[in-house]
């Protein structure tokens, strides 16, 4: 385990577009869902959007805990 490869892991999240491909739905959809619902763009959430969200948030609960894995490896 080096530094970049650590941090690369540490600091990667999921991108508004990983989400909408997870959904089903277009980028703009994602983005107007995540306005402030006094937003004239704003839209309702896509329907099932918690499993999508638990899913996404799962793999990366995956990712951190391999390198809390090896991080306790190393050191």
């Amino acid at each position: 385990m080096d530094f970049k490869k650590a941090t690369d892991v540490l600091c990667d999240g999921v991108t508004h577009q990983e989400l909408a491909e997870a959904l089903g739905v277009s980028l703009a959809s994602v983005r107007q869902a995540r306005l402030g619902k006094d937003a004239k763009a704003h839209r309702a959430p896509p329907a099932g959007w918690e499993r999508a969200a638990l899913k996404l948030a799962e793999a990366r609960a995956k990712a951190i805990q391999k390198l809390i894995d090896q991080l306790r490896d190393v050191g």
